[in-house]
């Protein structure tokens, strides 16, 4: 089954596009600038999308495979950007019914403070507050935190999984009506109901309640993006929406397929899991006008920036060490996002692609590009809607302000026009936005 209503959410993230910075009508300043992000999320919350959405990356990019030792090549663009749950609570206060979602890692976190977290911003915003649960790609992460290696996949999904239990158990600590303020009585809540966790794991020990009741939708909206077997598992329990690297329609399908099918494993019912691929929409006046701009962009890429940012997905291979006119090596198995490598080697096949064009294309962000007139790029969303190979998409602009206008004031009103997108807010909650399951 596929919800005739499409979701949308945008992802904002400086430096998404490794040349888009560059334009001269582009503000790079976006990446420490609350006043910027406050415009994009009004523009978003205008748009009616059901959320914004922020990642996070807890280390400065790097590649030892430039020159010898620490190396930022052309200065990375992603590496500078706010901790993006503390960007939620200003947000909720300049905006009254767009979703607002963040990257927390299960990794490098305690679900503690995680659960504790994501709760606060539910209260702050009533109900808009989401959480995206990653293991963290970045393997540069672990230095930050007293290791000297990233974790081995596999036992990152295994502890991800431990977390997210403890982090929903802990959200559900507390019975609706728990806490009372009877001025009468003198009780502040009813001790009968609030329950203690008593959590005991492989990885954790957590007593819990939180102490702060019942937030407004109980539990904030889950998103996750693995896309391995263990991503696909833990996504297929526990997420309400999965984001995914798709760039075929009928390999989208079949992922879309294949998560529903492991939800109903699960015993959940699959259409309250909707599966969002990423699409990085370049808009133009024409088709044309759009493929050229397209290509100013990408030429505003440098190379040694370019090959950096594809080094972390490489399984170790020094690209330096290869023709980069050459075609693109098969690379070997990694322990970073297993997903972002088999896009990479996904690119470079279907499209007979050098080392250096997988790197600029990548370079342009890991999302399916959808180039053209408005009406074009909503061609495309509306036959993957139809299709059944989403449930909607995370829109990722190239650069701000303008690529966020011509996304939400250009695209948006033509899939509205169409009637696959709302025209407004049916409910107050993210959950209600998403049509995912809600908790009393």
């Amino acid at each position: 089954m596929t919800d005739t209503m499409m979701r949308l959410a945008l992802f904002l993230f400086p430096g998404q596009h490794l040349g888009a910075w560059r334009l001269p009508e582009a503000i790079p300043e976006l990446d420490v600038g609350i006043e910027h992000y406050v415009r994009a999320a009004q523009l978003a919350e205008a748009a009616k999308l059901d959320a914004i959405f922020f990642e996070d990356q807890a280390a400065v990019p790097r590649s030892n495979h430039i020159v010898k030792g620490d190396t930022y090549g052309a200065a990375h663009p992603r590496a500078i950007h706010f901790d993006p749950t503390m960007l939620l609570p200003a947000l909720a206060m300049k905006t009254r019914h767009l979703g607002l979602a963040a990257t927390s890692t299960a990794t490098y976190n305690e679900p503690y403070n995680t659960a504790r977290r994501f709760s606060s911003i539910d209260f702050i915003s009533n109900g808009r507050a989401g959480w995206n649960l990653v293991t963290s790609f970045n393997e540069n992460e672990a230095q930050n935190f007293g290791l000297d290696a990233h974790v081995e996949h596999g036992l990152r999904y295994e502890r991800a999984s431990e977390f997210i239990d403890v982090v929903t158990g802990l959200w559900d600590c507390w019975e609706p009506g728990a806490v009372t303020r009877d001025k009468d009585s003198g009780r502040y809540f009813d001790v009968e109901k609030m329950h203690f966790l008593q959590h005991e794991g492989r990885f954790f020990k957590v007593r819990g309640p939180l102490p702060m009741g019942r937030s407004p939708q109980v539990r904030p909206v889950i998103f996750q993006a693995g896309s391995s077997e263990p991503g696909r598992e833990l996504a297929a329990r526990t997420a309400d929406v999965v984001f995914t690297l798709q760039t075929d329609i009928t390999a989208a399908r079949a992922f879309r397929e294949d998560i529903r099918k492991r939800a109903e494993r699960f015993g959940r019912d699959p259409d309250m899991i909707k599966v969002l691929p990423g699409i990085t929409p370049i808009v133009g006046r024409t088709d044309a006008d759009a493929e050229a701009f397209r290509t100013k962009m990408r030429d505003l890429i440098p190379v040694e920036l370019a090959i950096s940012h594809l080094t972390p997905h490489s399984g170790g291979l020094n690209f330096l060490d290869y023709d980069l006119d050459g075609p693109m090596p098969e690379l070997p198995p990694t322990n970073a996002g297993k997903s972002h490598r088999e896009a990479i080697m996904a690119l470079a096949r279907k499209g007979n692609l050098s080392i250096l064009q997988t790197a600029r294309f990548f370079a342009e962000g890991s999302y399916m590009k959808l180039v053209g007139a408005p009406s074009t790029i909503a061609d495309i969303m509306q036959e993957w809607l139809e299709a059944g190979a989403c449930d909607g998409f995370l829109a990722v602009p190239t650069h701000f302000p303008t690529g966020v206008e011509d996304f939400t004031g250009l695209v948006v009103p033509e899939l509205q026009r169409r009637g696959i997108f709302r025209k407004e807010y049916s409910g107050p909650h993210l959950r209600d936005h998403l049509g995912v399951t809600r908790y009393a």
